[in-house]
């Protein structure tokens, strides 16, 4: 019974060891990582409580000098230069196809839209924009004179390379 008694007695220490062991463990685990935890930033919304009903802000001035901004990547969509307010943008309807249509292109001196938007998912080209490019602001968006939200630190490929040398 005896050494039953001390067997029972070591199980107890190696499940206490053991337990200590895990705690010390959890404890440096939350020392580092609250160390480098990510900081909080200030809510867009600023102080109000999230659940409460707060007005919109004033939406931003469009630019609207149609002067065409280079883009920042090769594959970006290009800016609307001009107001888009208003226009209507329906499955009836698409204002900008009045002017950036082909057929239009001429009239309205407006750009014509991409090739890419004639082609089918398949990669087949179609007499007319394809259905999938068919809302232009999903990918288009007007330029405005909006503070930016968030600190931007991009830089061009062309500048980056050029620092180099």
């Amino acid at each position: 019974m005896r050494s039953q008694d001390r067997s029972g007695l070591a199980e107890i220490r190696h499940a206490l060891i053991g337990a200590v062991a895990s705690a010390m463990l959890v404890f440096v685990c939350g020392t580092i990582y609250a160390q480098n935890a990510p900081q909080i930033v200030d809510r867009l919304t600023g102080a109000a409580s999230p659940m409460s009903e707060n007005p919109a802000p004033p939406l931003a001035r469009p630019i609207v000098n149609d002067k065409r901004v280079m883009r920042n990547y090769p594959e970006q969509p290009p800016i609307i230069p001009h107001s888009i307010e208003n226009y209507q943008l329906t499955l009836e309807t698409n204002r900008c196809l009045d002017c950036h249509r082909r057929q239009y292109t001429e009239g309205s001196g407006a750009p014509m839209i991409s090739v890419t938007h004639f082609m089918d998912r398949d990669g087949q080209v179609l007499a007319d924009v394809t259905p999938r490019r068919y809302f232009c602001t999903e990918c288009h968006v007007q330029q405005t004179d909006a503070a930016p939200l968030v600190p931007n630190t991009f830089t061009d490929i062309l500048v980056v390379g050029s620092e180099k040398r």
